[in-house]
């Protein structure tokens, strides 16, 4: 009796054995099986909050892109007020350029006729030289009669009475020469004056215009980089997806792998439209092209014009190849050039014999096309407001006379050219 229940004993030892061996197989299995299940969920959580980080850095750079854009506008205004303070310095400019310039053509005028008559006084000279000193003498040494010699007494003196007339007419344009002179001696302070003021009132604005490029560039560098990272970090958690779908693929049953595999394409999906909306989003900020311009149905008289000057030439002048399509302005030296409207900047660069070129597109259609400038301050695709500053114009010398550099204007719309002068205000 006591044999068998040692063996019943023995085997149920051995099957309690068996089931604690198996026991340690299943508890032992899921410590050594999944680790790259463990490590992926860690890694894709890790992609996923370094994306959120992004898109939240991604958010902020636009916040402040916006609030740049804010600023900006605020400096165009500033800009804007600061070239209308510097016209008016250079309307005086011009006033003292025009004036001088005048001047100068004066004096030259004058010299040219005091000279034209020494030439032809320079004949009588020696004769009257004689007469004045020699009368009778010169007189007696004639070769001819009396009543000759009588009629030739009455000829000098109409002579020496012309001479006279000449003479004085010679010391009046000599002393017109002389007032020409000291007004121009007069009015280069004036001039320097003017030409001082204007040169620190723009150099004050060329700093607004650089603080103003800066932040723009700043802004939309750091939007930049910033949807650049987020889209970085979505591609990365869209890869960590992927391999995690295929290692679930390999160990589950066909239902599980197909949710996954749709979680995966979910998940790809969304991924790649996150970029697309935000370069929608980005690209949407920059819609509009409103201006002061096309908001009008009729020209008012009320666009700003492009520079301080004279008009030269108007539109439908007659020149050597036609009517005139569009307006030319004489500027006063290093004059500023402002946008007639508010738009944006369609074309800046040279072109063929216009020297540097700029469109404006105004809206509705309308384009502003200027020429002549020595220096842009904006560039394609740049948004300009009503006034704000584009460019220079060339310098000149007043005091020398000379071609003087002339902006052209024209206004176009359907390819045609239209004439600019009722859309902008009376004075320039």
């Amino acid at each position: 009796m006591p044999r068998p229940a040692l063996t019943r004993g023995r085997g149920g030892s051995w099957r309690c054995v068996a089931l604690l061996f198996a026991a340690c197989l299943v508890q032992a299995a899921p410590s050594r099986r999944p680790q790259p299940d463990s490590q992926s969920p860690r890694q894709i959580e890790e992609a996923e909050r370094a994306r959120a980080a992004e898109l939240a850095g991604q958010k902020e750079a636009k916040a402040r892109a916006e609030v740049a854009a804010t600023e900006e506008r605020r400096l165009a205004q500033q800009l804007v007020s600061a070239a209308a303070r510097l016209r008016g310095t250079e309307r005086a400019v011009a006033e003292a350029a025009s004036r001088m310039d005048a001047l100068a053509r004066r004096r030259r005028e004058a010299e040219a006729n005091l000279n034209s008559r020494i030439e032809d006084l320079a004949p009588l000279l020696p004769v009257m030289q004689r007469l004045s000193v020699y009368p009778a003498e010169t007189m007696l040494a004639l070769p001819a009669n009396s009543d000759d010699a009588v009629r030739g007494v009455v000829l000098l003196h109409g002579i020496a009475r012309e001479i006279d007339q000449q003479v004085s007419a010679l010391r009046q344009e000599q002393a017109e020469v002389n007032q020409a002179e000291r007004e121009v001696a007069a009015a280069a302070p004036r001039l320097a004056s003017a030409e001082a003021l204007q040169s620190a009132e723009a150099a004050a604005l060329d700093k607004q215009i650089a603080a103003v490029r800066a932040s723009r560039r700043d802004a939309e560098e750091e939007a930049e980089q910033a949807a650049r990272r987020a889209a970085e970090q979505a591609a990365q958690a869209d890869t960590l997806r992927a391999a995690i779908a295929r290692i679930e693929a390999e160990r589950r049953a066909d239902k599980t792998r197909t949710r996954a595999e749709t979680q995966t394409a979910n998940g790809q999906r969304q991924a790649s439209e996150t970029p697309r909306g935000a370069r929608w989003q980005q690209g949407a900020g920059h819609s509009g092209n409103g201006g002061t311009l096309a908001a009008m149905a009729a020209p008012h008289g009320q666009l700003t014009a492009p520079v301080i000057g004279t008009v030269i030439r108007a539109w439908g002048a007659a020149t050597d190849a036609g009517p005139a399509a569009g307006v030319s302005y004489r500027a006063a030296p290093h004059a500023r050039v402002v946008s007639p409207c508010e738009g944006r900047v369609e074309f800046a660069a040279p072109f063929r014999s216009y020297g540097l070129l700029l469109i404006v597109d105004c809206g509705r259609g309308y384009h502003f096309v200027l020429a002549g400038l020595d220096r842009l301050d904006v560039s394609v695709g740049h948004a300009v407001q009503a006034g704000e500053p584009v460019g220079v114009m060339p310098g000149w010398n007043p005091r020398v006379p000379g071609n003087r550099p002339a902006l052209y204007v024209e206004l176009r719309r359907g390819g045609q050219a239209l004439d600019p002068a009722p859309w902008l205000v009376a004075r320039s």
